[in-house]
């Protein structure tokens, strides 16, 4: 058996793109089309587990049968919902990757990099022409960090306040691409500081460092993301947010200083759902 395997469905781009990362990194994993060949209950269980996420987390919505079998109803106990998925495995989110490193369910596919013994070559890129991304956590008195919002114009005076998370990003072949943060009060988060740096701009970068960030996010239990920008809304619309008006917030997004001093009142708001 290969050291590494990925539950595929060869219709979705993104269970495409992390096999297509794993080759480049020239492993050939065991391919499982787990709509043809479902896991066993057992098996399905125990990769739950492994990946520390809820059976909820991994139900799948768009394309299946979830909201005709009504799934969303909150009686449906865990084991319900295992019951359903392997009656319907459309409905088992995809792609999810075992390797000696872990599982991961890797939405968005980036996250596969993590599972790697290697990095693929650098050339790799997904099949909307950008590359996978690999992040890492920093602190928000990072030089970098502040130096790239400055050059973008945008604000730097809470970053070593509390409750903030920041991110570096780079490619396989490590190049810095960019930074990105959000702070989280519940289940609600307030997506910040994004900024591609100039030389990696107009290549789908933003998107990738934007969908880690989503990801990252709901991994600590934000479940809707909320941000202001004077000059961005066009890309972050073009991600799945949507224009709502300052009342519509929550009070904990409104009292952040990001929204209630830095941001000018002419700032949009935007919010979207955050899930896999």
């Amino acid at each position: 058996m290969s050291a590494m395997s990925i539950f595929h469905h060869p219709d979705c781009g993104t269970s495409r793109n992390a096999l297509a990362i794993i080759r480049a990194s020239g492993i050939e994993p065991q391919v499982i089309d787990y709509v043809k060949t479902p896991p066993t209950r057992e098996t399905l269980k125990a990769l739950i587990a492994r990946m520390g996420l809820g059976v909820r987390d991994v139900l799948r919505v768009k394309g299946t049968p979830y909201q005709a079998l009504g799934l969303d109803a909150a009686h449906w106990s865990d084991d319900e919902l295992i019951d359903q998925m392997l009656a319907h495995p459309i409905l088992i989110n995809r792609p999810i990757v075992v390797s000696d490193l872990g599982v991961r369910l890797c939405r968005p596919s980036d996250l596969v990099m993590a599972l790697l013994p290697t990095r693929p070559a650098s050339d790799v890129r997904k099949e909307d022409g950008a590359p996978p991304l690999v992040d890492a956590p920093i602190d928000g008195s990072d030089a970098g960090l502040s130096g790239a919002l400055q050059e973008a114009g945008l604000p730097t005076d809470d970053l070593t306040e509390p409750g903030r998370r920041f991110f570096a990003y780079a490619t396989a072949s490590g190049e810095h691409v960019g930074y990105a943060g959000f702070e989280r009060v519940g289940r609600d988060v307030l997506v910040r500081s994004l900024v591609v740096r100039p030389h990696a701009r107009h290549g789908g970068i933003g998107g990738g460092i934007l969908a880690l960030l989503l990801r990252r996010a709901f991994d600590e239990g934000g479940r809707a993301a909320w941000l202001l920008t004077t000059t961005a809304a066009p890309f972050f619309e073009r991600a799945g947010f949507k224009p709502v008006e300052r009342s519509a917030a929550p009070a904990a997004i409104l009292a952040t200083r990001q929204a209630a001093q830095l941001c000018p009142s002419s700032a949009a708001l935007l919010a979207r759902a955050v899930s896999l």
